[in-house]
């Protein structure tokens, strides 16, 4: 597993080449046992790079100068046991390739632990805050209201982890968001056995990939996600 894991790390590099600048945020719901990753950006079908899950294990994004390699072996380290301030250190130490400084990564582990990484060359404005449960972070964004907006809403959601996720989301591009505008969304909320038919643990994974107005289509596209999580009515 772990040749694997690193053989993924390698190959996924290849996709590092153009910043994926956008805003994001991490969470985890102990009570659920819900583990995902919201994210919007400027960029196209930001859903194929940034979010990564898994239940049981934890949650992660990776973007700005990405190295998409981060998200499965980021995983692949959780599991092993490490924390996500133990994944985060080993991602960085085995990152060869160029403009490492450039990176931004957050990670929560299956105990909820936090570690995030804003580089000094992370496109400005660049940064992340955390919460309790929760971990924003953004670059070329608007300003820190963007990252500080996502925290609040966060805290102030209520609902399934899910609604919280969108909450953030919605309030962090309220704030400005991407500075250069508008293009794709993605949510992605894993729960052990909570995803639709069988075996299936991506309780919500949904991906707005090029529009005008991502938020309101990955609104649209919740909403029926949820719906067809609720329990079909008795006959």
């Amino acid at each position: 597993m772990r040749s694997l894991g690193l053989l993924l790390f390698s190959a996924a590099t290849a996709l590092a080449a153009e910043n994926v600048s956008t805003f994001s945020i991490v969470a985890y719901d102990p009570a659920a046992g819900d583990w995902g990753v919201a994210v919007a950006s400027r960029y196209f079908s930001v859903g194929s790079v940034v979010p990564w899950a898994e239940a049981g294990v934890g949650a992660i994004a990776t973007q700005a100068n990405v190295n998409v390699g981060y998200g499965p072996r980021g995983l692949d380290l959780l599991k092993q046991g490490l924390t996500a301030r133990q994944v985060l250190d080993k991602l960085l130490a085995e990152d060869t390739f160029e403009d490492k400084a450039g990176r931004q990564v957050a990670i929560i582990d299956s105990k909820g632990g936090i570690a995030a990484f804003t580089g000094p060359n992370a496109p400005n404005w660049a940064g992340d805050r955390q919460g309790k449960t929760w971990s924003a972070q953004g670059n070329i964004l608007a300003g820190p209201q963007v990252t500080e907006s996502m925290g609040k809403a966060f805290e102030a959601a209520t609902g399934e982890l899910a609604e919280k996720l969108y909450a953030a989301l919605k309030a962090g591009d309220d704030a400005g968001g991407d500075s250069r505008g508008k293009q794709s969304a993605s949510m992605l909320v894993v729960r052990k056995g909570g995803g639709r038919n069988i075996n299936n643990d991506r309780r919500i994974y949904i991906n707005v990939d090029d529009s005008p107005d991502p938020l309101k289509e990955l609104r649209r596209l919740l909403d029926m996600n949820l719906r067809l999580l609720r329990p079909a009515p008795a006959r």
